[in-house]
């Protein structure tokens, strides 16, 4: 039979009961308790989020697979800055730079031979500095991801977001306020059009659904971008799919922590969170 001692309850082998109604109770009223809070710090309550940088270095990367081998600062690389000329596809297809960054066996050689950079339509010389007039090297290897800030002005009337860059670019691409090119010499398939929205149910209780679409990302990227290195293309089939891996930038956070909008946007993903 229980017994009882300073008021506590215990079992036959003298350890507290545990009343499973009240930690039920207390469960409902802490996730109550949290869903009054801003999407934000909701998530900030389970996951460790990143601080966020200053909008004009969202999306900024440093490429130094080789450079302080060689003695050379590393490359600047700006998302924003080349994101309003160029969908995503044409770098990360046609001109094969790796989803992720310093991954790409990319050379100077390979620059001025017309590979990755050099390609013509880019820094060819021709479109945009080159790679051979020694003046123009700062430009790029200057190993500050702050190098471009004084540009980002000129991004000013763009629709505004809250994090990353904080700028809603689908937004600006609806309204037409940017056209970037899709291909330099590649034509995108024509017959892909994938359309399909994905609802992703949360393992979370109180987290509502994640929505996904395909009609944009099909827009700026190819299918081989996400499938089958980041994402299974049978629904459902992808393993380990979970928000601290999306935070350690896999899956959705190869992109979705570097340059698009970061996890941090809650509602951009979750719409239905209050």
């Amino acid at each position: 039979m229980p017994r009882q001692t300073g008021g506590i309850q215990l079992n036959q082998c003298g350890a507290p009961m545990v009343n499973l109604q009240l930690v039920n109770r207390l469960k409902l009223l802490a996730t109550t308790a949290l869903m009054t809070l801003t999407p934000l710090s909701f998530a900030a309550e389970f996951w460790d989020l990143p601080p966020e940088v200053p909008p004009e270095q969202y999306g900024n990367i440093l490429i130094n697979r080789l450079s302080e081998k060689n003695s050379v600062k590393p490359a600047t690389f700006s998302h924003w800055l080349h994101r309003r000329k160029y969908t995503c596809r044409v770098c990360h297809f046609e001109l094969e730079f790796n989803m992720k960054a310093n991954t790409t066996e990319i050379t100077e050689a390979a620059n001025r031979q017309g590979q990755f950079c050099g390609t013509s339509g880019c820094h060819d010389g021709v479109k945009t500095f080159g790679h051979t007039d020694v003046a123009d090297c700062n430009k790029c290897h200057n190993g500050d991801t702050n190098y471009s800030k004084a540009r980002f002005a000129t991004l000013a009337k763009l629709p505004k977001a809250d994090h990353g860059n904080k700028i809603d670019w689908g937004m600006a691409l609806n309204r037409g306020l940017m056209v970037p090119k899709k291909y330099l010499t590649l034509k995108p398939d024509t017959q892909v059009t994938f359309k399909e929205t994905l609802v992703l149910e949360s393992e979370w209780m109180g987290i509502p659904p994640a929505v996904f679409s395909h009609t944009p990302h099909v827009w700026q990227l190819d299918c081989s971008n996400c499938h089958p290195d980041l994402f299974n293309v049978k629904k459902k089939t992808t393993q380990h799919f979970t928000m601290v891996a999306n935070l350690q930038g896999e899956f959705c956070g190869v992109c979705h922590m570097n340059v698009a909008f970061p996890m941090a946007d809650c509602k951009r993903c979750h719409p239905a969170m209050q």
